[in-house]
């Protein structure tokens, strides 16, 4: 199974967490794409001022070869790439599944985990990488 690995990857925390994730994702024997390395930082230098085009059409072929999207919901909101990534994958019928390690509450009501818009795109959200693993199994 092809998974897409959508979450922040903005700074060096969250690219080490987006790392260590896909080591375990890949060793447990999952394909994964993690946006972070479709294309170089020299690439969207050489890209100018067409580059925020050009990384969402590579996000976008890689979402449409995927089977699942794993997405990172941790923050008071979700990043906006990540939304994105999930409301399309969404859109195209393909499984989401969230992961939120935050322990705060950043949903539309008490019983919400996340906004409303991302959680009813989800099929699951868990809250560990042991959780992840076990709803993927299921795939």
């Amino acid at each position: 199974m092809r998974i897409y690995q959508a979450g922040p990857l903005f700074s060096e925390a969250e690219r080490l967490w987006h790392r260590e994730l896909r080591s375990q994702l890949v060793h447990a024997g999952y394909l994964v794409t993690w946006p972070y390395e479709l294309c170089s930082s020299q690439e969207i230098k050489v890209w100018g001022e067409t580059a925020p085009k050009k990384i969402m059409e590579i996000c976008h072929k890689a979402l449409d070869l995927c089977d699942v999207v794993v997405a990172l919901l941790d923050g008071t909101q979700v990043d906006d790439g990540t939304a994105w990534e999930i409301g399309y994958a969404y859109a195209r019928g393909k499984d989401v599944v969230g992961i939120r390690t935050d322990f705060r509450q950043a949903g539309d009501t008490r019983y919400s985990v996340v906004n409303a818009m991302i959680e009813g795109s989800c099929q699951a959200i868990v809250r560990d990488v042991d959780g992840l693993l076990h709803v993927l199994k299921g795939y």
